[in-house]
């Protein structure tokens, strides 16, 4: 009996097959790629395996598990006595432009160059176009930068000492978790998150942070940035006004913006949020604040101007979203209580975080909220990520009632303290266009002036050739922003990342790359 000849419609010479991976996948994927973008026609009847695999120079079990796939998927059917064929398939789902088969670097699947396709170079049509989303079109505006690549270096903003972090004692308690974990843990949790690290984070609150608040008023997030998305999520609806400090944290106004608000950028003087522009907005019902030590500048907010924004939200039925990012590090006294702890009708949803004691990998954070919120928020959260992670969240609290989180955070305060004193001490004086640093008494970073922008532009890109990490001012500004680009100009760095010899370190060739 000889053997059916090759289908004159198929030409097996085009695939290549790398030997050292899978045969059968790499047969599958070439057949699928030519079926998709057109060289193997709807109706072109394919070589029997036998021959196939001849032809290839592999065993007919590949083939015959290629084949498989490729009956499961629909892309050929077999017609009764008469072979294989691909199968009819609708030219409208085709893609119009061939797929290449060139590969980019950056998109190699690991197959075959023969075999692998580069999507870029499929037709670019924009996403908001297809999905006719005005909610993706306001993503596309304000949406997050990707963090700095690599380990913390001097100046890094918003990265605590976590270096210091007990990471020994972090995995002893998590393997404890897992030894023997309560199966009633690894079901579907409460979206509001853990029972007893809320109790512990209301008690924790109570008693270092002088917040009447209870466990049920908390709701755990993964991290601060969620805490804010949910409250844009369900107290702004679009065409809302928003009053964000400005310059200030532009994650957060990228949060209430995709939630369809209208931002509006209110000064922040030496006592924090002005308030007198903010009563000025006739259509602002809510407003984000930073008080304990105002990002980025370090301003903390006077109890004058916490009593004025408190009454503001009193009177007109607003709501105020205060972000206590790093507000357990106080340099001089006790931490200040929140505003959170002064508010007496119910008006302020307070966000915190364990990124800033432990690490911001961790995304662990949590809202205190007024008690009619709860429910909403915790639905609201389920709807997006059913619950936190359940391990992380009983590690926490072992963690915390064990008393290693109240230890940790001296721990931390203390070093906190050391690098900004490294800093402040061996800073370089008399540099063309900066201004002298300020006195920190709160938080992780400092902000210093610069003449203009240009001068900014140019002491990072010589801070960035020696390995120095620095943020300009000038970026946490809103683009429309009444003063003058000049005015917005300055120097943003965190001291908390690196030991101090690195601090010391960095100063150093600071030093030599300011002063050329």
């Amino acid at each position: 009996m000889t053997s059916e000849p090759l289908s004159l419609s198929f030409n097996p010479a085009g695939i290549e097959l790398d030997r050292r991976q899978g045969l059968s996948r790499q047969l599958y994927q070439a057949l699928r790629v030519r079926v998709l973008d057109g060289r193997l026609a709807s109706g072109t009847r394919l070589p029997a395996s036998r021959d196939l695999a001849a032809a290839l120079s592999i065993s007919r079990n590949s083939v015959v598990r290629a084949y498989d796939q490729l009956y499961a998927e629909g892309f050929i059917e077999g017609r009764v006595g008469d072979g294989t064929y691909v199968a009819q398939l609708p030219q409208s789902v085709l893609p119009v432009k061939k797929l290449s088969t060139k590969v980019s670097t950056g998109l190699s699947t690991g197959l075959p160059t023969a075999l692998s396709t580069n999507w870029l170079d499929l037709p670019e049509v924009s996403s908001s176009k297809v999905i006719h989303s005005g909610a993706l079109g306001r993503v596309e505006k304000n949406h997050l930068a990707l963090p700095p690549s690599g380990p913390p270096r001097a100046f890094r903003v918003g990265v605590p000492a976590f270096d210091l972090f007990p990471f020994e004692v972090w995995a002893k308690l998590n393997a404890a978790f897992w030894r023997k974990p309560d199966l009633q843990q690894l079901c579907y949790g409460d979206p509001a998150g853990d029972a007893r690290l809320r109790g512990l984070i209301a008690a924790y609150l109570r008693s270092s942070r002088g917040m009447q608040c209870t466990a049920e008023q908390i709701v755990i997030t993964s991290g601060a940035q969620q805490g804010i998305s949910l409250c844009a999520q369900l107290l702004v609806e679009p065409g809302d006004g928003v009053a964000i400090e400005n310059p200030g944290y532009r994650a957060a106004g990228h949060a209430f913006a995709v939630a369809g608000a209208r931002l509006h950028g209110v000064a922040v003087d030496s006592d924090g949020i002005d308030c007198t522009e903010l009563n000025g907005l006739n259509d602002c019902r809510l407003a984000y604040v930073t008080p304990s030590h105002q990002y980025p500048t370090g301003v903390v907010m006077s109890l004058a101007r916490r009593l004025e924004l408190l009454a503001w939200a009193e009177r007109t039925e607003g709501w105020i979203v205060e972000d206590d990012y790093d507000g357990e590090y106080r340099y001089s006294g006790a931490p200040l209580a929140p505003l959170a702890a002064l508010d007496r009708h119910g008006r302020v949803l307070y966000v915190g975080t364990f990124g800033k004691v432990a690490f911001p990998a961790l995304r662990l954070g949590y809202l205190v909220l007024p008690p009619s919120l709860v429910d909403a928020f915790a639905q609201r959260r389920a709807v997006d990520v059913r619950h936190s992670e359940v391990s992380t969240q009983a590690v926490m609290a072992e963690f915390m009632a064990a008393g290693h989180f109240q230890r940790h955070i001296r721990r931390m305060r203390r070093a906190a303290l050391s690098r900004r004193n490294t800093l402040l001490a061996n800073w370089p004086s008399d540099i063309s266009g900066v201004g002298s640093l300020p006195s920190v008494a709160a938080g992780l970073h400092l902000a210093v002036a610069v003449d203009t922008q240009a001068r900014e532009r140019e002491l990072i890109e010589a801070a960035a050739s020696v390995d120095v990490e620095i943020n300009g001012l000038s970026s946490y500004w809103l683009p429309d922003s009444r003063n003058t680009v000049d005015q917005r100009a300055g120097l943003v760095l965190g001291f908390a990342a690196v030991p101090e010899a690195a601090i010391s370190a960095a100063l150093g060739r600071l030093q030599k790359a300011w002063r050329p």
